[in-house]
């Protein structure tokens, strides 16, 4: 962009410092990404059309406009992330900016009001850049919407970026924006951060509100940040985290306050003293020819974050399938939950589930979609449904109990046991949901804090991601141990695409 400011790769430091030098103001860097975002996502535009960008706010050019005065005028930035391009899930309402949450069913809805987090971001300073791209109503692994239609990944365009924030980490990945927002169930943040090569953060639910987050299983919602470094992500979560009473789960923001910021937390030689388990069920077979190149590429990233001075145990839940399954209540809850949230927006076209499939409008390739819509219509027409509860809450006893005797910190794992599959694989079901081999929904169904960052690259150059776990209300030891890994693997790094500077 300037002799002193380069776009790809910057950091939400690298913005500030250019902004106090005066070398870069907020509406050249949001012109910069817009002009991106035409170059590369574009469906149309003859370049790579990664199809990651649903809605670009109009009055973008003109927030920044406002914020470079008010630097001009008082010499000072107006918060943690003063004029700082963001782009959201479209999965999170906007007030004045088409919401759709992937689904042809509210391809005509605008909010009036911002959810909680968006007012938090916009108070931080946060430039509201675009909505991205999901599947409808966040019910798949895959970028497959009936809005969208699917996103490329970065890394390789005949390949899916992960879902259910495929557009989130598909933009960020690109640089086409500094940071990116996603929401998380079941994997829905960390699983593309981990096929995009990003850091993706799942905090304990409840930690950061989900006013004006349509939800999918409201026990284990939560949004988060889905950057390219740990420190960003760290940022994000300061201005996002903190009590909502529009959102009564947020009362674990309450039990986790912190007396610091989670920047503080960010030690370099957290990693050093760091006990971590390593869930070696949770990895694939190495004859497997799709899982043994994660494999390669996480034992590399072991031996680096060995070779930091942490101490690797290798560990074992008992009965792990059984719990991840039986503890799973998509087709037990999501039905009730979504049609709570659609019957409170009269801007929706459709009121309930059922309706949405009954009209067709959502994506032919959604097996869960069409598992909630047909499924019980309340919690209470599960009979297991209590039995599932129990289990989750004896399973999180168990987890927490092994980590207690090994004294961990953290379990580590891939956030998925393969690399990202291509179009043809999601198109043609090769996989149902329930069948998709992520290991994201552990931490999901344990509600437990998680995140992903970059392990490495497989030979044909696809990203892997490696999960760290800790205990509830433990984020700021995650993100400490996270930043150690960071440094010890470097594995971030841009995509080249053919119309990128």
């Amino acid at each position: 962009m300037t002799e002193h400011f380069t776009l790809d790769e910057t950091t939400i430091a690298d913005v500030h410092a250019a902004y106090r030098t005066r070398t870069l103001t907020a509406r050249a860097l949001v012109q910069a990404y817009l002009d991106r975002i035409a170059a590369v996502d574009t469906v149309g535009a003859g370049g790579p059309e990664l199809n990651s960008i649903l809605a670009v706010n109009a009055a973008a050019l003109a927030d920044a406009g406002t914020l470079d005065e008010q630097l001009r005028t008082t010499g000072e930035l107006s918060g943690p992330l003063h004029g700082i391009p963001v782009v959201l899930k479209d999965q999170i309402e906007t007030a004045g900016l088409t919401t759709t949450f992937g689904s042809q069913t509210a391809k005509g809805y605008v909010p009036e009001h911002d959810a909680t987090l968006v007012t938090r971001l916009r108070q931080a300073g946060a430039i509201i850049l675009a909505k991205t791209t999901m599947p409808d109503f966040a019910t798949s692994w895959h970028s497959t919407s009936s809005v969208s239609g699917v996103t490329r990944n970065p890394y390789s365009l005949d390949r899916d970026p992960g879902g259910s924030s495929s557009g989130t980490a598909a933009a960020i990945a690109a640089n086409l924006a500094t940071v990116g927002i996603g929401e998380d169930t079941g994997g829905s943040i960390r699983l593309p951060a981990s096929f995009s090569n990003l850091v993706g953060l799942r905090v304990t639910p409840g930690l950061i509100s989900r006013d004006g987050v349509s939800p999918l299983v409201e026990t284990q919602d939560t949004p988060g940040p889905m950057t390219r470094t740990v420190t960003d992500a760290a940022v994000t979560l300061d201005v996002l985290a903190g009590y909502d009473p529009a959102d009564p789960y947020t009362a674990t923001a309450a039990i986790a306050s912190r007396r610091s910021s989670y920047t503080e937390a960010l030690d370099p030689t957290a990693l050093g003293r760091a006990r971590i388990g390593v869930l070696r069920q949770a990895f694939g077979s190495d004859d497997d020819p799709e899982a043994g190149p994660v494999n390669t590429v996480m034992g590399a990233a072991l031996e680096s974050i060995a070779a930091s001075g942490a101490q690797l145990v290798d560990v074992a839940i008992p009965e792990l399938d059984h719990y991840v399954a039986y503890t799973s209540v998509y087709f037990s809850r999501s039905r009730a939950d979504i049609d709570a949230f659609l019957t409170s927006r009269p801007g929706i076209d459709a009121s309930s589930v059922a309706q949405v499939y009954a009209d067709g409008h959502m994506h032919p390739n959604l097996d869960l979609f069409v598992g909630i819509a047909t499924g019980p219509a309340t919690p209470a027409d599960d009979p297991e449904y209590s039995q599932r509860l129990e289990a989750r809450e004896k399973f999180q006893r168990i987890v927490i109990g092994i980590m207690a005797d090994n004294n961990l910190d953290a379990l580590c794992f891939p956030d998925v046991r393969i690399a990202p599959p291509t179009h043809d694989d999601v198109l043609s079901a090769r996989w149902t949901c329930l069948e998709f081999p992520t290991n994201t929904v552990i931490a999901s169904q344990l509600w437990m804090p998680s995140i992903s960052v970059p392990a490495g690259f497989t030979t044909d150059g696809l990203p892997v991601g490696l999960e760290l776990m800790a205990l509830p209300y433990h984020e700021a030891d995650l993100l400490g141990l996270a930043y150690g890994v960071e440094r010890a693997t470097g594995a971030r790094r841009a995509p080249v695409l053919p119309t990128t500077d």
